[in-house]
């Protein structure tokens, strides 16, 4: 695996590795974008990599512009040894770590801000998290030129704003052909694999696997026929019972365009929810069967 932090070197690994050998001419790159703190939701979205292209690269950045000045940024894990090691043992052939004034030079003043899907559920609660995610995503596309791109579904309004980004601003071809979603990597107990799960005492953890129970009850009553406000409100009262201190939002929206939506219908429906548990802000989501 080759490690680069600089951006005049990245480009020049990138072709040597597409072009090497000469019966490999051409050969497809795909791109896992991180912010490190490496386990096995990340390394599933490496696995799934493998079976798209030729090639497998995967940034570690932890970028500054997704968090704002009350969030976590200082204290977010940064594991680059071990990440590095994970991903080698992987057979990652591209590991891009970008210095911060590799990704944001002195002088930099460009945002992409994505409407419509980034508006509410994390849009609201994290004011310009998606302008951050969209910017450092457009940037990682221009910087490795990957034919395709893998996020997990465990961020789903995320993966949404991406999609949106990639359609709008051409990114589609000639690279990033595909922005594929890689379904939610979970515990045991069912709660979704988090960077931000270490951040849990033991006593929160075991607490914190009502969300994804909660979650389950309610996609269970929603598709069984009842009113969605009375679902969602049964859910809100679950979480904050079981130990979660406050329910940022829990909301029910369209799969693809994430319009809020009051009942199910012919479209496919995601129920997304965060929520808090001691210090620590958990997300999650999942999907509802259509009502035909």
């Amino acid at each position: 695996m080759q490690t680069i932090f600089r951006l005049d070197a990245l480009r020049t690994c990138v072709a040597d590795l597409k072009m090497r050998g000469k019966d490999q001419i051409g050969r497809s790159l795909a791109l896992v974008p991180t912010m490190g703190a490496i386990h096995d939701g990340h390394l599933a979205l490496v696995r799934e990599a493998r079976n798209h292209a030729d090639l497998v690269a995967v940034s570690i950045f932890v970028n500054p512009r997704q968090f704002s000045a009350n969030e976590d940024l200082d204290a977010y894990p940064r594991t680059f040894d071990a990440d590095s090691a994970l991903l080698a043992a992987e057979g990652v052939d591209l590991l891009w770590a970008p210095t911060l004034d590799q990704m944001y030079p002195a002088g930099y003043a460009t945002n992409v801000s994505v409407s419509g899907v980034s508006e509410g559920a994390c849009g609201a609660s994290r004011p310009g998290h998606f302008d951050g995610v969209a910017t450092v995503v457009c940037k990682l596309f221009h910087q490795v030129l990957p034919d395709i791109a893998l996020f997990g579904e465990k961020d789903w309004q995320q993966l949404a704003v991406i999609r949106q980004m990639a359609r709008d601003l051409d990114l589609t071809r000639p690279h990033v052909h595909a922005i594929i979603g890689v379904p939610i990597v979970r515990e045991a107990d069912g709660l979704a694999l988090s960077s931000r799960n270490r951040y849990l005492s033991p006593e929160d953890r075991a607490r914190a696997v009502a969300l994804p129970q909660a979650m389950h009850r309610c996609v269970a009553v929603i598709e069984q026929g009842e009113a969605v406000p009375n679902a969602l409100a049964a859910l809100h009262v679950a979480l904050l019972s079981a130990g979660f201190s406050t329910v940022d939002y829990a909301e029910l929206r369209d799969s693809e365009t994430l319009a809020p939506l009051v009942a199910i219908g012919p479209r496919p429906a995601r129920l997304l929810v965060a929520a808090r548990i001691g210090g620590t802000r958990l997300i999650d989501n999942m999907g509802l069967s259509a009502n035909l």
